[in-house]
């Protein structure tokens, strides 16, 4: 499926449901479900014909009607102009120093946070035996040559060591199919995939010996939608028969270092609740072959869904030889913030390179190439190590043999059990026929020989992941996915990856950011169309008009999911733009929704094809509206406007556009032009005003009533300070853009690797920039054009969260550019030293650590969502609305790579460079903290570390924007619309709605069931620093929340925990029972609402 048709599949099906659901909620006050209409009576023809020209009239009357109190309403608006108050009852004002000062709605807000709360992050964590930040200090990074294992050492073993407990294999059958990567979707399986499907379902039924795997569900479902009923009985056969097993279940092999945990549960639920409705079955093993680095976030998932077991593959080999050197290629993968041992999963790593049959039945790829039979003598693929397979036969079967066990046994040597695991298969094997008989035939007569002698002391089969699983378990004498006796517990993460010499896989972090950022937003609408498509079935169904509803849109919301959990894929995280619309607001009224669980105070801004515009309130009352230009270059502009509104959680609020003359709540932006004085002109629409000077050096200042920044005369950049008004204390924060070339010779970076040619260079342009700065009641901000991006700073003059953090926006275009990589750099006064943090997935905190014995591209990170260093006194944190790569090189520096354009192949099998670059805004906040007084003392750095409440918040607010969707008056008078806020009460604010998902029916594919999903996490909290009033009612509850009263006007009739993807249930709990989460946990429950 092309982009421009997945784009606009999702985002009209995301865009249709979150309507509906809107109109229906809106809509439902004002509707009495027990009035209806009798069926009965009997009227004559005549009769009929007389009242409906009698309704016409009346419609014509109501129609003049409604024109004459329209006049009237215009009237009474003009001539109350100069009266008109804001719900605060004042106008903004400007202080003495100039700022201006905003007066807001009044209503009183508290912060209270429980010392309990608290306790969290500074707890002591359980000790590990392997901590990955520890394996980075101790490793050299060598990269010696190791033999034949040319990234390990040599394996020796005595020929006695089985003879008392024989060694087990499980040879296990695999097919990595990619949802695009070369190939789009629909194209692989067209030319490969069904293939796969159609020959397993023949061979895998001719021997009942023969196992496989597989794991891309998104695959499956298509293959099986176009099967016959015979065909899905015979593969539903071979899976609850144990032949083919599905592993991990998700509707791809997820990305772990760009993809936000939103949407890997997305996926994983999605594909798991497919396998429950159509085959029945509940996947028990991960396995991820090919993502690029390993997160720790994906074994904390998969504990949650209740998988007992994972796999990976794609760790930096030089910690894959130290793992292989100490037998601890298998350990339990523990989260670094669990105080006991509640998130230990059994982790498997594969030693070598590669997944491909080369590089798994043991060390020397050079032997394990003449065991895949694909390669026989006369087929298109033959063995680099110049030594073909050869077809086994009672006259070499002997030989053959011995010469394979001597590479299972040696594989096994680097393990702690007798048990081993080798898997058989590559990308998109096993599409023909001939390749099913080459393999199976061929290993079933070694397997037969193997087993047949009992000298040789080995026990050989195909089997599936999960049953090499369960050998290692009984082998150790433990329950499945217990921790065997003295098998090392292991917490962090495998980043960065290289898989051989320098070659870091670091580059790919920020490769195509457009569509890293337009992922991000289809996500967050997708949640809102999960939450209002939930909530409105369910006040449908409490009001009796479920009729009404249209279900049906639960295919779109489908499609929805689908659409985004296939961006997920580790090839093909992409996603779709968000249009800004010009609105003719002659007469217009506005639906804004809230997508973050707490209350919101926040500036929303529009586009406006006039400078007349008069906002009000529901109720009628006259907000501030700030009017700025919007600008379509560095000196041509138009209008938009802005209003500070207060939003109720996961609700809606409306407000009504008007095309009015200039009130005293109608207050213009102030613009200057900082220009080089060169020619150049601005042009001004009427009537914002408009004023331009030369620049000078000088350093100027903007501020608010709770920020002021310095930025730099020349540059037009922040380059002097940050102060926060109730810190005596400002930090100095200088922005720095920065350009990474890449290499001369030999390997160059590309779309995966970033191999640059030294440290970065200052940017630099031959004329200056033109800087605009803009000040207002509502907003203040500075803007500096330069020739390959232009950056916004813009801070907000609100109460609470909006106020406290830069908005930063900048739009990158560098295709005019070749090889070059371009970065922006943070350059504080923070001695962070060598150690900074990034967060994987959004989910949790990974401390790093710069080391000098690496090269420059092996410090570089991914950040889904943010990046902080601190010091004893503050902490400065960069949060990402798009996933990037991002490091501290420096003591006080912070770092993320905006966009690359890059005109080769780095030679990992993609075959292109990155030409196809898009001009891209890259949206961050930037927060600086202060360390509370009673803390700094205490500060270090941690295995650990959180974020505090307010930045949790920040993130929240730059993730989940608020929505806004115009809506045109009825025909007659106004429409039927009004706040909605489906809360009765606050949530705790450590609490966070990851979803609410409207549950599948089992019977009929297009409508949901009576059920609903709720899925919360409730966030680690650094109480450290200092929290000021975040705007909002504030209060957190030790983990405690009761459900059966929160949603307002609705019914709580089944409350049920159930794992992450909704495949086990435990006892419901009783309907005004409160639910109970610890720190960090992800809990999903089950939900009857009417």
């Amino acid at each position: 499926m092309k982009l421009k048709k997945q784009v606009t599949v999702c985002g009209g099906a995301i865009f249709c449901v979150a309507v509906f659901s809107l109109y229906l909620m809106l809509d439902r006050v004002q509707h009495d479900p027990a009035r209806r209409q009798n069926g009965g009576g009997n009227f004559p023809r005549s009769q009929i014909s007389v009242l409906q020209n009698r309704i016409e009239q009346l419609e014509q009357l109501l129609e003049e009607n409604h024109q004459i109190i329209s006049h009237i309403k215009d009237s009474v608006l003009e001539l109350t102009d100069t009266g008109a108050v804001s719900p605060s009852g004042q106008l903004p004002f400007r202080s003495a120093n100039g700022s201006w000062v905003l007066p807001f709605d009044g209503r009183p807000t508290f912060l209270s946070v429980k010392p309990q709360d608290c306790q969290f992050a500074q707890g002591r964590r359980g000790q590990t035996d392997l901590q990955m930040l520890d394996v980075y200090s101790l490793l050299k990074f060598d990269n010696v040559d190791g033999g034949v294992w040319k990234q390990g050492f040599e394996i020796t073993y005595e020929p006695g060591e089985w003879d008392s407990e024989p060694l087990q294999v499980f040879v296990v059958p695999h097919s990595h199919n990619d949802p695009g990567w070369i190939k789009t979707f629909d194209k692989y399986y067209t030319d490969q995939t069904q293939h796969i499907f159609n020959n397993m379902l023949v061979k895998l039924t001719e021997d009942p010996r023969r196992k496989f795997i597989w794991s891309e569900i998104s695959y499956f479902a298509k293959w099986w939608e176009s099967a016959d009923m015979h065909k899905q009985e015979a593969m539903r056969k071979l899976i609850l028969g144990g032949q083919l097993e599905m592993v991990t279940g998700g509707w791809v092999m997820s990305d772990e270092a760009n993809v936000h945990y939103f949407a890997m549960i997305d996926q994983l639920i999605e594909g798991h609740q497919w396998l429950e409705k159509n085959v029945g079955v509940t996947p028990r093993s991960g396995w991820a072959v090919d993502p690029f680095g390993h997160s720790a976030t994906m074994p904390y998932l998969l504990k949650r869904a209740n998988l007992t077991s994972m796999l990976i593959q794609r760790v930096h080999y030089s910690i894959k030889k130290h793992f292989a050197s100490i037998r601890s290629l298998e350990f339990m993968w523990r989260q670094a913030w669990d105080q006991k041992s509640g998130t230990d999963i059994f982790c498997h790593m594969m030693p070598f390179y590669s997944y491909d049959v080369p590089h798994t039945c043991g060390p020397d790829p050079k032997i394990c190439c003449q065991f895949d039979f694909k390669r026989l003598p006369g087929g298109r693929v033959n063995c680099p190590w110049k030594v073909p397979p050869r077809a086994v036969v009672e006259a070499n079967v002997a030989e053959r043999a011995h010469l394979l066990l001597d590479q299972y046994r040696k594989k096994s040597k680097l393990f702690r059990s007798k048990v081993v695991l080798v898997p058989l298969g590559d990308d998109f094997r096993y599409d023909k026929a001939l390749e099913w008989d080459q393999q199976y035939l061929n290993y079933q007569r070694l397997f037969d020989y193997m087993n047949s002698h009992p000298e040789m002391h080995v026990q050989a089969q195909f089997g599936t992941l999960t049953e090499y699983f369960t050998a290692v378990y009984k082998a150790n004498n433990v329950p499945q996915g217990a921790r065997p006796p003295d098998y090392p517990v292991l917490s962090g993460d495998f980043f960065a990856y290289a898989d051989r010499e320098d070659h870091y896989w670091s580059g790919y972090y920020t490769s195509r950011p457009f569509y890293k950022s337009m992922d991000r937003v289809l996500e967050s609408h997708l949640r809102g169309a999960e939450i209002l498509f939930s909530l409105a079935v369910a006040h449908a169904r409490h009001t009796g008009m479920e009729g009404r509803y249209p279900t049906s849109d639960y295919t779109l919301l489908t499609d929805a999911r689908r659409t985004v959990a296939l961006f997920q894929h580790h090839d093909a995280i992409t996603g779709t733009a968000k249009e800004n619309v010009v609105i003719d607001y002659g007469n217009r009224y506005l639906v804004l929704f809230n997508p973050v669980e707490q209350d919101r105070l926040c500036v929303v801004t529009v586009l406006v094809n006039s400078a007349r515009v008069r906002v009000l309130t529901e109720d009628g009352q006259t907000l501030p509206v700030q009017l700025s230009a919007q600008w379509s270059s560095a000196s041509q502009m138009s209008a938009e406007a802005s209003f500070m509104v207060r939003l109720p959680a996961l609700g809606l609020a409306v407000f009504h556009l008007y095309d009015s003359a200039d009130t005293p709540m109608t207050l213009r932006s102030e613009t200057l032009l900082r220009l080089s004085g060169r020619g150049q002109t601005a042009h001004a629409v009427d009537p914002l005003p408009l004023r331009s000077q030369t620049a000078d050096p000088q350093p100027f200042y903007t501020s608010t009533q709770s920020l002021t920044l310095g930025f730099s005369g020349t540059t037009g950049l922040l380059e002097q300070s940050i102060r926060r008004k109730d810190d005596p204390q400002e930090l100095k924060v200088q922005i720095q853009f920065v350009t990474y070339g890449t290499r001369s010779s030999k390997d160059k970076s590309g779309a995966y690797l970033f191999l640059p040619d030294g440290k970065a260079k200052p940017y630099s342009q031959k004329e200056p920039p033109v800087v605009r700065v803009v000040e207002g009641p509502l907003f203040s901000e500075v803007v500096a054009f330069y020739q390959h991006f232009q950056q916004t700073i813009r801070i907000h003059n609100v109460p609470g969260v909006d106020g406290l953090s830069l908005d930063v926006t900048t739009m990158v275009d560098i295709r005019e550019q070749s090889n070059k990589e371009l970065a922006m750099r943070l350059v504080t006064d923070i001695q962070n030293d060598d150690t900074f943090y990034t967060d994987l997935n959004g989910f949790q905190m990974q401390p790093r650590r710069r080391f000098l014995k690496l090269p420059l591209q092996a410090n570089f990170y991914p950040i889904a969502s943010q990046a902080y260093i601190q010091d004893s006194q503050h902490r400065l944190t960069l949060h990402s609305a798009q996933a990037l790569g991002a490091t501290s090189l420096e003591s006080g520096q912070l770092e993320v790579i905006l966009d690359r354009r890059l005109m080769q192949d780095d030679n990992r099998g993609l075959g292109q460079g990155l030409k196809d670059n898009k001009k891209t805004a890259n949206r961050f906040r930037l927060l600086l903290e202060s360390r509370s007084t009673g803390n700094k003392s205490e500060w270090k750095h941690g295995p650990t570390s959180f974020p505090s409440l307010l930045s949790h918040l920040t993130s929240a607010i730059l993730n989940h924007e608020v929505i806004a969707l115009p809506v045109l008056p009825k025909k007659r008078g106004i429409p039927p619309l009004h706040t909605f806020a489906p809360f009765t009460g606050a949530l705790p604010c450590d609490f966070h709605v990851i979803n609410l998902r409207s549950i599948q029916h089992q019977q009929d594919t297009h409508s949901p069931s009576p059920y609903t999903a709720l899925i919360l996490h409730r966030k680690g909290l650094d109480c450290g620093l200092e929290t000021p009033n975040p705007g909002f009612n504030c209060t957190t509850t030790e983990g405690q929340l009761g459900l059966s009263s929160l949603f307002r006007n609705l019914d709580l009739q089944l409350l049920q925990p159930v794992s992450l993807s909704l495949m086990y249930s435990s006892p419901p709990m009783a309907n005004d029972s409160s639910v109970s989460l610890e720190p960090m946990e992800i809990s999903a429950f089950r939900l009857k609402l009417r």
